[in-house]
């Protein structure tokens, strides 16, 4: 693992057309310090922002004004190759959605990112090596038609490993998970947090999520409360 990456959100502010072409300002001059290795809920109402911000962070969306910086670097100085690969590279994304491909067994799933360059022996062994840290070293043939969602979700946090990612994104990771499973995801989380250091950003409704990560954030009506 490459240890955590520090963060850093300066008076960002992000407004879309909607239909009709009504402006809505979903961030409004947001500021946020995210140091490295830690662990940070976002929490809040559903349209105070939390997606989006996840989304700046990530370099999947821009900011209209502001600046967003991982260790250091302001990701929009970066043009659109700069910003695929600090993607593919620097950020693991974990969404409430696994986005799995159906038609790809588990075990090439978490090859995916791999991808965009090559394939190594290395790779392989370390795709094998994560789900068998979540736990399915025996569904690695299985397609994610043939798991349950606890199964999926924990495929889709393989994938977003598998290159050593300094910051992981996780977008409401538990929404779709029953009790059980949910507990076992934010356990695992924490767990390769603790081991690797990664800074784990982490939105969500649920509270029991919320109240195991190290600092929590409020936002409401597009900024930190």
């Amino acid at each position: 693992m490459n240890g955590g990456a520090d963060v850093s959100v300066e008076r960002v502010c992000r407004t879309f057309a909607m239909p009709g072409g009504v402006p809505v300002t979903v961030l409004r001059d947001l500021s946020l310090q995210v140091a490295a290795g830690e662990t940070l809920a976002v929490t809040g109402p559903s349209g105070s922002g939390k997606t989006t911000l996840l989304q700046v962070i990530g370099a999947l969306d821009r900011p209209d004004s502001g600046e967003v910086r991982v260790n250091g670097r302001e990701l929009g100085a970066l043009d659109d190759r700069g910003r695929a690969a600090f993607r593919n590279r620097e950020v693991g994304f974990v969404f409430q959605a696994h986005h799995l491909l159906p038609q790809l067994t588990a075990f090439e799933n978490v090859l995916v990112p791999a991808w965009a360059g090559r394939v190594t022996p290395e790779l392989e062994v370390r795709a094998r090596e994560l789900l068998g840290r979540v736990g399915l070293s025996d569904r690695l043939g299985h397609f994610p038609g043939q798991l349950s969602g606890g199964e999926r979700q924990r495929v889709a946090l393989a994938r977003a490993l598998l290159l050593s990612p300094g910051l992981l994104l996780a977008d409401e990771p538990t929404g779709a998970l029953d009790h059980a499973n949910a507990r076992a995801l934010v356990e695992l989380l924490l767990e390769l947090n603790r081991e690797s250091g990664t800074t784990l950003i982490v939105v969500t409704h649920a509270e029991a999520c919320a109240a195991r990560m190290a600092r929590r954030v409020a936002l409401a009506d597009g900024r930190v409360e």
